[in-house]
């Protein structure tokens, strides 16, 4: 994405200059949780392609370099003359200060990591509202040590004794910690006001404006031309499919294809829901058998997702020249892999932006050439959270907009070994008890996955006085907010017995049931 131009036609009210943080990400979705337009931009955006973009404020993240270090990423000086008001964060608070001459120390010994309570000397401006010794996130080894002339203490911690400065004149502000991380108590009031009171925005980023807004742009790039849509089933490519039937209706043809290894009874949802209930044009294609044939023997994990992979675009390929012609494809890309495609990472050995691609679950990867699409992409402005409220509002059910996340490959990567039709069908009988136990016990939305792995060995076991030889489920239910880390979930003793004799009595193929109590890191949350 161009750092001159905006992502659409709707231009940010706050631009997050990147510098290499990894909560750059986050603090853009705070912004727009106070209903205002943000967007994240390259730390080399320059002060003239700043003004072009014409925000009310800008927003300097963090970064783990040391302003002194070479190669350090710097922003244009030319910032500090445009007028608009900046909030520097960690990093960007230093730079901030280097800039503008004052002085940062470097880090001796003194390093301050992990909550700490921020004394407040100046409860105006940024400030206001935010309780004193109210507990904020730090992450930072070097500090500030003087202030660039007209600036002023606004707080500070135990370890910093510049924890919050400003300029009030020039309405430049820093802080030495993370407002935009949930630990920081009274982060989001400083946002709040950052967003509303110092830079005067108006809260008009609504999932409403947003839906008139789409449709507007996809009816204007697509004119009279069909679209083709490969549907999922999950929230994303299924908010995607409502969205654009309200803009182009029968233009839009979905294509869903049916691999084999989806959940128990979702294929005859989805067709029923979308093509029935809802009059959405979805093509049905069966390739269970051309994938199934395609795994045999094979046991590597990574063999397993770019067969899958591969024959998808194959079947893709095949279907699209059937059903089309087509102008354009959509796709469910979204804003996260738009920041990470644009490769705002800084590599803090050369100072310069990393090359990172896009990852291929994201989108159809690979097409063959000679599909000649044009791409329509009306989510790409949008973050996760952002996109349930969108499906919400175009009338998705729950059972779609808040359903767990579900791999690309499906449930062939939670069955270790090689994949077979047997297996398919215990794991899937398997995993329709543990969600619908999860869901009995009212817990369904209180853990961000709950599913059941199959593991490719047998186990002794007693059943009606008998002796078997079956497959142990390994059941895996874990808590997180963004999937990047996340703990295994406290569910009761009493969830997981039911969940175990069910499983062990109505799966004929299974006499042992165990927990997976792995947080992540040190595993995965799949286990493939």
């Amino acid at each position: 994405m161009p750092a001159s131009q905006s992502d659409g036609q709707r231009k940010p009210a706050i631009v997050i200059l990147d510098f290499g943080s990894q909560y750059s990400e986050l603090i853009a979705r705070r912004v727009r949780e106070t209903e205002v337009y943000s967007l994240v931009q390259s730390f080399r955006t320059s002060a003239r392609e700043l003004r072009e973009l014409s925000p009310k404020g800008i927003i300097l993240s963090g970064g783990p370099n040391s302003v002194y270090a070479d190669g350090a990423p710097l922003c244009d000086p030319e910032i500090w003359n445009l007028g608009i008001p900046v909030l520097g964060v960690c990093y960007g608070m230093q730079l901030m200060v280097h800039q503008l001459g004052g002085q940062v120390e470097l880090a001796t010994g003194k390093a301050e990591y992990g909550k700490a309570p921020l004394h407040v000397d100046d409860p105006t401006a940024l400030l206001t509202n935010v309780a004193n010794e109210s507990t904020m996130w730090m992450s930072h080894g070097d500090s500030v040590n003087r202030l660039p002339e007209h600036f002023v203490r606004l707080a500070h911690t135990s370890n910093s004794p510049e924890a919050a400065i400003a300029d009030h004149s020039r309405k430049l502000y820093g802080v030495q910690f993370h407002p935009e991380v949930i630990h920081s108590t009274h982060g989001m009031v400083m946002i709040r006001n950052f967003v509303y009171h110092i830079c005067g925005c108006e809260a008009n980023w609504t999932t409403t404006a947003f839906i008139d807004e789409a449709i507007a742009q996809v009816r204007d790039q697509v004119g009279d031309k069909r679209v083709l849509l490969a549907l999922s089933g999950g929230v994303d490519s299924s908010t995607l499919a409502f969205l654009l039937h309200r803009a182009i209706g029968d233009q839009l043809t979905c294509m869903f294809i049916d691999q084999g290894f989806m959940r128990k009874g979702e294929p005859e949802f989805l067709m029923d829901f979308f093509d029935k209930e809802f009059h959405i044009n979805v093509v049905y294609i069966n390739a269970r058998e051309r994938f199934i044939e395609k795994l045999c023997a094979i046991t590597d994990p990574e063999e397993k997702r770019k067969i899958i992979g591969n024959e998808f675009i194959r079947v893709f390929e095949e279907e699209s020249i059937r059903l089309g012609p087509f102008d354009y494809l959509a796709q469910g890309t979204l804003y996260p892999d738009v920041i990470e495609s644009a490769a705002t990472n800084v590599d803090p050995k050369k100072g310069e932006r990393v090359a990172v691609k896009i990852k291929s679950h994201h989108n159809v990867g690979g097409l063959p050439k000679d599909l000649q699409f044009k791409l329509v992409e009306p989510l790409r402005r949008l973050f996760k959270d952002e996109v349930r409220k969108l499906g919400r509002s175009l009338g998705l059910p729950e059972e779609i907009v808040r359903r767990h996340p579900f791999p690309g490959p499906g449930l062939a990567i939670r069955i270790l070994g090689e994949v077979t039709n047997q297996k398919l069908n215990c794991l899937r009988d398997a995993d329709l008890i543990v969600r619908e136990e999860i869901r009995n016990a009212g817990l369904y939305h209180d853990v961000w996955q709950a599913f059941a792995v199959l593991l490719p060995v047998c186990s002794v076991g007693v059943m009606g006085d008998q002796r078997t030889y079956a497959w142990p489920i390994v059941l895996r239910c874990v808590s997180s907010e963004d999937g990047m880390t996340a703990d295994w979930s406290r569910l009761p003793h009493e969830v997981l017995e039911c969940i175990s004799n069910r499983i062990v009595n109505e799966v004929k193929e299974v006499n042992r049931v165990v927990f997976d109590i792995t947080s992540k890191p040190p595993g995965t949350i799949e286990w493939e």
